[in-house]
């Protein structure tokens, strides 16, 4: 008699809950620090635009963590950098709880980003390469870990406030759940030795290592005399670029704007503002835990094509509608649109190597970082509304950019910079 299987003993379950640990360990720590910074204003005796270039600090640091990741990727594989980062972000909390000025803090957040830029790779690899091993989706539940990660912290955030406002000893709570997670992703996650240790695939004899015929025309696949050089990104590439950063300027925009529209535009009072977010957040969270089912069912284009759409058509419906509750219900609608755009994008681009992880995780970054600032300068220049309709627009332009991108289904190719593993078991489709 066979015997029952259990996290412990599926290959599979075994790598999604390490995983998994990866992505709540991301959302953990930024929103660790991110809910306390009213405190380390005051401990530093900042001002308000201080505090501003303190937050930007961390999404430059991300941004321009491109060229150092994909370096990294390529020397350690995604396993390592993976464990690597998440412990270094760990330990970033106590070196910002323990920053004896604003010069060293800002140090702090801009090593932080870096950090963020390199995990966020790592950790979608190792997603890809689960899907890919067990032929199994798996990387929307992964990305609502993500937001299960930011509500754990949220949480433990308001427990430690009320206990004590020391914010080293938050930040030290932090750290010890941070490592029990890291400890718990060591144990399943896929051991990639990096690609210079990967058979090559017919084909890819002449490439260079982490180099597939896929990724040909890349940024750093070309080779001169050897030696890797930037090269103009294929076409594929840029779609997926493309739709990383549309897709995530709506989804931040959302989070950043929907309470001030509630508030100056539909006119709801003081309680009912923040429902704003609470909605998008929700609504995203509750559409990750089921979308690999639609993943399976209907494939990445069409979960992408019709969630765009249908966000961005109910966003355009409760901006004319005008009125609280059409606006809450539009941005319940737009939270599960947008939900799977981003996990079936980092899938896509996984399955074409590491290099182009990476530049779409950077566009990724980008696009949260410079996108609701732009929709605020759109919005002080001809209204809120206007600005809303501008996030509309953007889930239109992932539509048209999921049907110039080559989706293929998990367990279709084996990303870049990571082993390619005979699965314990033969890949199944739930």
């Amino acid at each position: 008699m066979s015997r029952p299987r259990t996290p412990f003993t599926d290959p599979f379950a075994r790598g999604l809950l390490a995983t998994a640990a990866l992505f709540c360990s991301l959302g953990f720590q930024y929103a660790t620090w991110a809910a306390r910074i009213p405190a380390v204003k005051d401990d530093l005796g900042l001002s308000t635009a201080q505090v501003g270039v303190l937050l930007m600090a961390a999404g430059v640091g991300a941004a321009v963590s491109f060229p150092l990741v994909a370096r990294l990727m390529r020397q350690l594989g995604s396993r390592r950098l993976a464990l690597l980062s998440q412990l270094c972000l760990a330990l970033l909390l106590l070196a910002l709880a323990a920053a004896p000025n604003y010069p060293v803090a800002l140090l702090v957040l801009l090593a932080d980003g870096v950090f963020v830029g390199c995990l966020n790779v790592a950790m979608n690899a190792q997603g890809a390469a689960l899907e890919t091993r067990f032929a199994r989706s798996a990387m929307a539940r992964l990305h609502a870990t993500f937001s299960a990660g930011s509500l754990l912290a949220a949480l433990v955030a308001s427990a430690m406030t009320a206990l004590t406002g020391s914010v080293a000893a938050h930040f030290a709570v932090a750290v010890a759940l941070l490592l029990a997670l890291g400890a718990a992703a060591r144990t399943g996650l896929h051991p990639s030795d990096g690609p210079d240790e990967r058979a090559a695939a017919p084909g890819e004899e002449d490439a260079a290592p982490g180099e597939t015929a896929a990724t040909a025309g890349t940024p750093g696949a070309e080779k001169t005399g050897g030696r890797r050089r930037w090269s103009v990104p294929a076409s594929l590439t840029l779609w997926m670029c493309c739709a990383m950063v549309f897709g995530t300027v709506a989804e931040g925009a959302m989070n950043d704007w929907s309470a001030l529209y509630l508030k100056d535009v539909a006119h709801a009072s003081a309680g009912l503002a923040p429902l704003g977010i609470a909605v998008v957040s929700g609504a995203m969270l509750l559409a990750r835990l089921f979308a690999d089912g639609w993943r399976d069912r209907w494939g990445d284009r069409r979960v992408v094509l019709a969630g765009s759409v249908l966000a961005g058509t109910a966003l355009v419906a409760a901006l004319l509608s005008g009125g609280v509750v059409p606006a809450l219900a539009g941005f319940a609608v737009v939270g599960l649109g947008v939900a799977a755009v981003t996990p079936c994008v980092y899938a896509a681009a996984a399955r074409q190597g590491s290099d182009v992880l990476t530049l779409v995780a950077a566009m990724g970054t980008t696009g949260l970082l410079a996108g609701p600032p732009l929709i605020g300068f759109l919005a002080d220049a001809s209204g809120l509304a206007w600005g809303m309709g501008a996030v509309a627009g953007c889930a239109f332009v992932v539509a048209v950019c999921a049907t110039r991108i080559r989706w293929t289904p998990a367990g279709s190719a084996v990303p870049a910079g990571t082993a390619a593993a005979t699965p314990a078991e033969p890949p199944r489709v739930p």
